[in-house]
């Protein structure tokens, strides 16, 4: 953990946010050797910031001390080069328990996931991150998905609360994002609150949300492609339509309809593709399963295409 506060670290970013996979050898445990060398892979290839045991790196089927392991393995990995964020979920004891442990593993700060199961209220889900919030001094994202759902009112005293900094949305609904950055923005004048699209492939969105001014986003290609995921986010930076738009068209849509197939594939096609990289990071943990080798061999173009596009763009560009 750094002394610099994780919200200053991440207000001014160069690269897209890396949501490592967790690596499992061939007996099941997890294996820390793997996942250090993909954590240090992405971390070289441009990381903002390393979201360590979060949902691509499957933390709903880690036990606490192999979550612990992990986080501290990205911790002592990336040793203060960018910010390490870990997961913590389930109900508000269990919740806590983990935030302690990634505490204690020397994280930077705390993506705080949807409570276990329950649907609960806004008062009742407000009360749940003040409780997460208040448990250590890891500053705190809430992600907003599923069963945790906000009003923009709500979003507001989430803001208000000691230790909470942003608000990750993986919903999707650009009105519902809009109203909440205006209540925020007048709720809380002069405040900076921290904004991410964490869609599947927020990519794919980006476009659209950027357009109500966020402009962090989380990107799981880069766990697998950091190489198109980058000139992606470079593009979309510079306001390079061009190579946006056709990464868009020719890579990132296709993969969303590939992932489409297969439940759980947000997670399982990720970690097939890391494979199909080079580093054997082992299989996803059951309840997922596998993509059959028909979807394998899908991706396999998908990723071929987008390299392909990006070498012939720069050779039109060197000209």
């Amino acid at each position: 953990m750094t002394s610099a506060p994780l919200a200053a670290r991440l207000t001014h970013v160069a690269g897209p946010l890396f949501f490592p996979v967790t690596a499992f050898g061939p007996d099941g445990t997890v294996d820390l050797d793997a996942f250090r060398a993909h954590v240090r892979a992405g971390v070289d290839a441009g990381a903002a910031a390393v979201f360590a045991c979060c949902g691509t790196g499957e933390f709903h089927a880690l036990a606490p001390e192999e979550f612990r392991l992990v986080v501290a393995a990205a911790v002592e990995e990336i040793a203060g080069q960018v910010p390490v964020v870990a997961g913590a979920g389930y109900g508000t004891a269990l919740a806590i328990q983990y935030a302690k442990l990634a505490e204690e593993a020397g994280a930077d700060g705390l993506l705080a996931m949807p409570p276990y199961l329950v649907v609960a209220g806004q008062e009742g889900l407000l009360a749940h991150y003040a409780a997460l919030a208040a448990a250590t001094s890891l500053e705190t994202v809430v992600y907003q998905r599923d069963n945790a759902v906000f009003t923009p009112e709500t979003v507001v005293a989430l803001a208000r609360t000691p230790g909470i900094i942003g608000l990750k949305d993986g919903y999707g609904d650009l009105d519902l994002m809009q109203r909440i950055v205006s209540a925020v923005r007048t709720g809380l004048p002069g405040e900076d609150f921290l904004y991410f699209n964490g869609l599947p492939t927020a990519e794919l969105t980006g476009l659209a949300y950027r357009g109500i001014g966020v402009t962090l986003y989380s990107s799981a290609v880069f766990a697998f492609a950091p190489d198109i995921a980058l000139a992606f986010y470079r593009a979309l930076e510079a306001g390079d339509d061009g190579l946006v738009n056709a990464l868009l068209d020719h890579f990132y849509r296709p993969l969303v309809e590939l992932r489409a197939k297969g439940r759980g594939y947000a997670v399982s096609l990720v970690k097939a593709a890391v494979r199909l990289e080079g580093l054997d990071v082992g299989p996803v943990r059951i309840p997922l399963t596998e993509p059959p080798a028909e979807h394998v061999g899908e991706l396999v173009s998908i990723i071929a295409d987008g390299r392909a596009l990006l070498e012939k763009y720069r050779a039109q560009e060197a000209k």
